[in-house]
C-alpha cells in the first residue's frame, strides 16, 4: 500500500524536519532512560560522583527530547522519504547526546574521542580509543555496553515497539534502520513485529548472561559481554578482549555470536519449529560460509607453532567473530601470517544474515550477487537463453537484484574513497598511516567490525588517529550501520522537493 505525502501549505522541508524532530524527541527519551539505568549501576557500585554526571546527562537528554516532542505536532503519517531522512539524521544526533556521560564524567574528556566511542557503541562497531576498558567506572562501562545493545536491534525500532504514536510510520522507520535488504514482518502491523523482535532479542541476551555467569566471569562481566555479544558489538571489560577468559567462556561466546548473526525473525519462527532454520536458504549459506572460512583459517594456523586444538579453537572463535562483525578476539590475528591476514580482510566484507544484528554486506546480498553474476556469465555463452536468478529456489526480482548491485557499488565506492581520505587526512595532520592500517580501519568502520589490522589491530586502538580522522570514521560507522542509503539520501535533491 502506497502512503501518500500529507497535504500541507508548508514547504516540504518544514514538514520533513517536523517529522524528524518529533520522532527524534520521542526516541531520545529512551536514550535518557538508558542513561538513568547506567547511573543506578554507578550508585550500586558506590560511584556517586560518576552517577551524578550520568544522571545530569540523562536529564539534559530527556529535557531536549521532551521539549522537542512537545514543540512539534504529531505527524499523521510517515512516508518512505521521511522515514529515511528521520533515521539518517537521528543517528548522528544520538551519537552526540550519547557522548555526554563520557564527557561530563571525565571518563573520555575529548569530544572527538567521546563521539567516536559513542558512535562505535550505537552502531555496534566496537572500535575504541580506550587502551584498557577495565579502568572505566562501572556505570560508564555499563553505558558503553548498553549503547551497543540498544543499537543492535535499533533504537528507533525500540521506539516503534513501545510508542503507539510511532506506529503509523513504523514500517517506514524500520525499513531505514533495520539491518538487511528489507525488514521481515511477523505480524500485519510492524509495531507488533518490533515487539516480538525485541522480546526474542532480550530473552536470548538473558540466557547468555546465565551461561556466562557460571563460568569464570563476574556477574558484571557476564552482563556486559552478553549485551555486547548479542548486539555483535564487541565492547568488553578487559584490554585483552576475551583472550584472558577460560575456554568454557570462549565457547559460550562463540555460540552466541553465531546466534546473533542469524535473523531474529527466523529465531522467532524457529522457537517452536527448529526445522525452520534448515529450511531457510540464507541460513544454510551463512553456515556454509562460516564453515568454509573456519577450515581455511584453521589450515593456516595448523601450519604454525600452535597445538592443533588451540589452532582450531582460535580459528572458530575469530572467524565467527569476524563474519558476524562482533569484534571480539581470542588471539591477536594481526600477528597471523600475511596470507591469513588477507583472509581476515576478506571476512570483514561478509556479515551475518539480513535481520540479524551483524554488520557487513549480509549473506543475502552475497548470495544474490553470486547468483546474478553466474546468470550473466551464462548469458554470455548463450545470448538467446533466458536465465532467471533464484535464491533458495525462489525467483529474485529484477528490482531486488538492481538494489543489491547498487548497494555493492556504493559500498565499494565508499570504501575506496574513504580509504584515500583517511590516508590524506593522516598524511597532513600526523605521521603517514601505512596502507594496511588505513584500509582496514575504513573496512572495519563501514562493516561495523571494530578492530582492523596494523595500528588499529586487536592489540592496538584508534586513539592515535587525528581528530578529523575519528570524525570521518564515526560517520562511516553510522553510514555502515544504516546500510548507506538513509544517509546518502539526505544529499539528494529529490528528498527536499515536493
Amino acid at each position: 500500500m502506497t502512503i501518500k505525502e500529507p497535504r500541507s501549505s508548508q514547504p516540504l522541508a518544514v514538514n520533513l524536519l517536523k517529522t524528524v524532530a518529533y520522532v527524534l524527541g520521542s526516541v531520545l527519551l529512551f536514550v535518557a532512560i538508558a542513561m538513568a539505568a547506567s547511573a543506578i549501576v554507578s550508585v550500586f557500585y558506590a560511584e556517586y560522583e560518576t552517577a551524578m554526571w550520568i544522571a545530569i546527562s540523562a536529564g539534559i537528554t530527556a529535557l531536549f527530547g521532551y521539549t522537542t516532542r512537545r514543540l512539534v505536532p504529531r505527524p499523521r503519517s510517515i512516508t518512505v522519504k521521511q522515514g529515511f531522512a528521520t533515521v539518517g539524521l537521528a543517528w548522528f544526533v544520538f551519537s552526540i547526546f550519547g557522548a555526554l556521560p563520557y564527557l561530563l564524567s571525565g571518563a573520555i574528556p575529548n569530544i572527538s574521542d567521546a563521539v567516536f566511542e559513542t558512535a562505535s557503541g550505537f552502531t555496534t562497531t566496537g572500535a575504541s580509543i580506550l587502551a584498557d576498558p577495565s579502568l572505566l567506572p562501572k556505570g560508564i562501562s555499563f553505558w558503553r555496553a548498553l549503547t551497543q545493545w540498544l543499537g543492535g536491534m535499533g533504537v528507533i525500532v525500540l521506539g516503534v515497539a513501545i510508542l503507539p504514536l510511532l506506529g503509523t510510520g513504523g514500517m517506514q522507520l524500520a525499513r531505514a534502520e533495520s539491518p538487511g535488504p528489507t525488514p521481515d514482518r511477523l505480524t500485519p502491523r510492524f509495531q507488533g513485529t518490533a515487539k516480538r523482535l525485541w522480546i526474542i532479542y532480550a530473552i536470548i541476551t538473558v540466557i547468555e548472561m546465565g551461561f556466562l555467569s557460571v563460568g569464570d566471569m563476574t556477574g558484571f562481566q557476564a552482563v556486559i559481554h552478553s549485551l555486547t555479544t548479542m548486539s555483535t558489538g564487541g565492547f568488553g571489560t578487559e584490554a585483552t578482549s576475551i583472550a584472558g577468559f577460560s575456554n568454557y567462556t570462549k565457547w559460550v561466546i562463540t555460540f552466541f555470536m553465531f546466534v546473533a548473526g542469524v535473523s531474529f525473525a527466523l529465531h522467532f519462527r524457529a522457537w517452536s519449529k527448529p526445522v525452520e532454520y534448515w529450511k531457510n536458504s540464507e541460513f544454510r549459506l551463512y553456515g556454509l560460509i562460516i564453515v568454509g572460512a573456519i577450515v581455511i583459517v584453521a589450515g593456516g594456523l595448523l601450519g604454525g607453532d600452535l597445538e592443533p586444538i588451540t589452532a582450531v579453537r582460535d580459528a572458530i572463535f575469530n572467524t565467527i567473530s569476524l563474519v558476524t562483525t562482533t569484534g571480539f578476539w581470542s588471539t591477536d590475528f594481526g600477528q597471523w601470517r600475511p596470507a591469513l591476514q588477507i583472509m581476515v580482510v576478506g571476512l570483514m566484507f561478509l556479515g551475518g544474515m539480513a535481520g540479524s544484528t551483524a554488520g557487513g554486506m549480509k549473506t543475502f546480498r552475497i548470495g544474490v550477487l553470486s547468483k546474478a553474476a553466474f546468470a550473466d556469465l551464462r548469458r554470455l555463452v548463450h545470448p538467446r537463453g533466458i536465465f532467471v536468478t533464484r535464491f533458495g529456489g525462489k525467483r529474485v526480482s529484477d528490482p531486488v537484484i538492481e538494489a543489491v548491485q547498487s548497494y555493492f557499488l556504493f559500498y565499494m565506492f565508499l570504501f575506496m574513497t574513504s580509504t584515500f581520505l583517511l590516508a590524506f587526512i593522516d598524511a597532513n595532520l600526523s605521521e603517514d598511516l601505512d596502507l594496511i592500517t588505513a584500509t582496514t580501519a575504513v573496512a572495519a568502520s563501514i562493516g561495523n567490525i571494530g578492530p582492523g589490522l596494523g595500528e588499529v589491530g586487536p592489540a592496538g586502538n584508534y586513539a592515535g588517529l587525528p581528530d578529523l580522522a575519528k570524525w570521518l570514521l564515526s560517520s562511516l560507522m553510522i553510514v555502515g550501520r544504516l546500510e548507506i542509503f538513509p544517509v546518502l539520501v539526505l544529499f539528494t535533491k529529490d528528498l527536499w522537493r515536493r
